[in-house]
């Protein structure tokens, strides 16, 4: 039976880039961002129930969910994120359990941005991998990566589990901090893949 690892982070933490370096040393990863991306993109399976629930207004031109509109709803509205959740989360699982029924690694990584705050995810993991830097690192990345305005990022930092929860739901940490260097993140990788059975 496969290795269940789920792999979490904070926004801006580097856990995009260790999911990588694990796919590369031939774990299966199962990339829960990705596929909610695909939910709301568009043709996806969640832009019509999305539409119906919120308006139109939230679909852009290209009949994906506008991301931004959203973002500015759910940080305003706990009831609106809950609505959007509940239309989501149930299809992100089901894509989840497919991806993991097909999956032939003796790993299995689940990239879970928000493994800590689900609640449910733990007990279905056999180790939890945090990827960890200081916040300040976090709002720097992101700032530079998304284009954001340092408060837009300081609120997507706000609603996710403080690093304090994070690393005390690991089994493993990377704390993926200058100096050190994309190189030497790999090594570190690689290392860990071996104790995953890679």
């Amino acid at each position: 039976m496969a290795l269940r690892v789920g792999l979490t982070g904070g926004i801006g933490s580097g856990k995009t880039t260790v999911a990588g370096l694990l796919a590369e040393c031939g774990a299966a990863v199962v990339d829960a961002d990705a596929i909610s991306r695909r939910l709301t993109a568009p043709g996806g399976a969640a832009m019509p129930l999305i539409a119906a629930s919120f308006g139109e207004r939230f679909v852009n031109a290209e009949g994906a969910l506008d991301r931004d509109l959203m973002r500015e709803l759910v940080f305003a509205d706990p009831g609106a994120r809950k609505k959007l959740e509940a239309i989501v989360h149930p299809l992100v699982a089901a894509e989840t359990a497919r991806q993991t029924d097909r999956a032939t690694s003796p790993c299995i990584v689940f990239d879970i941005p928000l493994l800590v705050e689900s609640g449910r995810w733990r007990q279905q993991l056999d180790q939890v991998l945090v990827v960890d830097c200081s916040e300040d690192t976090q709002v720097s990345r992101v700032m530079a990566r998304n284009t954001w305005a340092r408060e837009a990022a300081l609120q997507v930092l706000a609603v996710q589990a403080t690093r304090e929860q994070r690393l005390a739901a690991a089994d493993v940490c990377i704390y993926n901090e200058a100096p050190l260097t994309l190189t030497a993140l790999a090594v570190m990788v690689r290392q860990l893949a071996l104790r995953f059975g890679l």
